[in-house]
């Protein structure tokens, strides 16, 4: 690739009117992690996820790109609202449907994953029933991945958005249920893409919906990831679309960054909140990996603090350069971290005072009100500078850590944050108290744990509920309770499903499987067998 292409010094992004884009050209607007419907019913921060989608289709108009490419999780919850599903689609009808021509020709097979039994093509703008003139393609993931098992399959809402002609749906996998290596091979992961002509240039999207970390590990390790390339897969641009764990939470628990195909040039990364828009190299590899990250913070962590962008890519041929920009509906977030036994020394007060550790914590939370709202203004007097409409200030984001070892009383925290409404949009939870953890030492070696555990004396009850994972709930509890018909691990994955995403049938779904197997397992032909009780538990765990 042309590294002058990539990071030419005097690139600007041109404007739209009358600049006359060259024919040969893919102009993309890149984003991922919308998130839309969070915190729905805050009554400050209700509508910040709908906001910053709607600045992104109105950026999308904006550079009049030929597509956009959404890298998972649209949706926050796995069963949007009606009012979210509404404005979600009111919107892609306002800028996605109208006269302005395609420019983009479609290459691939249109009834490559369209509804079945019914004549609409798969790809909208190829449906002549439809005015489209700024196609969105789309993969699903961890939070609005398919779900259920009715007559037409498991569906999730991107299905809805994609048989109403609003969105093209891409990515959509059905997995055989297990991974057992014995016996014949299985299918595995197939990937086959779509295909996209513009002048000279040639486009191939790889999309892999949301799959679990494990699952995707064991398959691209066993060499199971069977991807569907041109035979003259060189002269195309090859991009893979994913959504997965890209930093590790534990052995097998994420996608290492350097196992995918060698053909693939570039690499747009859903789930991580981080944004790292700007393409980064993978080792021993030639493609570069784009992780724009979420438009709406959906936790006061680090990460989230990080300015939210998207990315105008371009491509021309095998060259491309991608433009990052700024979103500005973004409500600003900024947080703080104070050791109150340091500051104590610095400040002169006692660290028994619950006063005076108060009237610290409360300068320290307006000096991160003030630096936010100075981000405002510098971020309005910038658009002003450009041409754009000054935005009304937002209430913005705070969040103060504090180490309070050694500390023995603290306030209150929510009506700490009582004296901040009207000022944050988050005076419930401004304040994260926690202290230093003591590392369990074996022979001077630093043993650390692997998960967080509903028993750890470290967490407070609020730091549990927000840190502890569902599955490391499930898992403390079925030890304790020594279940052996039913096997953990599937019981963990149904409550999961259960709680996470609402799938009211998964727990009985799975016991009924589970008992299925268990006859089969105690049954030849049709017939009872002796059975020894020292060979019970076996059957009961396979």
């Amino acid at each position: 690739m042309a590294d002058n292409l990539q990071e030419p010094p005097e690139f600007q992004v041109p404007q739209p009117e009358g600049s006359g884009f060259p024919e040969d050209t893919f102009r993309i607007m890149v984003a991922t992690d919308n998130h839309i419907g969070y915190l729905e019913r805050d009554p400050v921060r209700g509508q910040d996820s709908i906001n910053t989608f709607r600045e992104i289709l109105q950026l999308a108009v904006k550079y009049d790109v030929d597509l956009v490419l959404l890298a998972g999780d649209l949706f926050h919850e796995n069963r949007p609202s009606r009012d979210t599903i509404y404005q979600v689609m009111a919107l892609l009808r306002e800028y996605c449907l109208n006269d302005r021509p395609v420019q983009i020709e479609l290459l691939s097979d249109p009834d490559e994953g369209k509804a079945a039994g019914y004549s609409f093509p798969a790809i909208n703008y190829e449906d002549p029933n439809l005015n489209v003139g700024m196609p969105v393609f789309s993969i699903h993931g961890n939070h609005d991945d398919p779900q259920g098992a009715g007559p037409e399959g498991a569906l999730c809402a991107l299905d809805m958005l994609s048989v109403s002609g609003l969105i093209n749906y891409m990515g959509k996998i059905d997995l055989p249920h297990t991974m057992n290596t014995d016996g014949p091979a299985q299918e595995g992961i197939a990937i086959k893409p779509v295909l996209l002509r513009k002048g000279s240039s040639r486009l191939a999207l790889y999309g892999v919906g949301n799959v679990k970390d494990a699952r995707m590990h064991f398959e691209l390790r066993s060499n199971r990831v069977k991807m569907y390339m041109p035979k003259d897969k060189k002269d195309w641009f090859n991009i893979l679309l994913l959504h997965q764990n890209r930093v590790p939470h534990g052995p097998q628990q994420s996608v290492p960054e350097g196992m995918f195909d060698d053909s693939i040039d570039f690499v747009i990364w859903g789930h991580e909140h981080d944004c790292r828009v700007d393409p980064e190299e993978v080792a021993g590899k030639q493609y570069r990996i784009c992780q724009p990250g979420s438009s709406v913070a959906t936790s006061l962590a680090d990460g989230e603090a990080i300015e939210k962008k998207v990315a105008l890519m371009e491509v021309h041929g095998k060259e491309y350069r991608l433009t990052p920009i700024p979103l500005r509906t973004v409500r600003p977030f900024v947080m703080g971290e104070v050791i109150l036994s340091n500051a104590a020394e610095d400040e002169g007060f006692d660290l028994n005072d619950r006063m005076a550790i108060s009237k610290y914590l409360r300068a320290k939370v307006n000096e991160l009100i003030d630096e936010a709202n100075q981000q405002w203004d510098e971020r309005n007097e910038r658009a002003k500078q450009d041409g754009e409409t000054e935005l009304p200030r937002m209430l913005p984001l705070v969040r103060l850590k504090v180490d309070t070892t050694g500390v023995t009383e603290t306030s209150n925290p929510v009506r700490f944050g009582q004296e901040f409404q009207g000022r944050i949009a988050n005076p419930r939870d401004v304040l994260i108290f926690h202290r230093a953890k003591r590392a369990a030492r074996s022979d001077k070696v630093i043993v650390e744990k692997p998960e967080l555990s509903i028993d750890d004396p470290d967490l407070s009850n609020s730091e549990k509920l927000s840190k502890v994972r569902v599955h490391t709930l499930v898992h403390e509890y079925l030890s304790a309770q020594e279940l052996q018909l039913l096997g953990e691990l599937g019981m963990s994955d149904a409550i999961e499903l259960f709680v996470d995403k609402d799938d009211l049938h998964a727990i009985s779904r799975h016991v009924s499987s589970s008992l299925r197997k268990l006859m089969g397992n105690v049954q030849t032909n049709g017939k009872d067998i002796d059975i020894e009780e020292d060979d019970l538990e076996e059957l009961f765990c396979n």
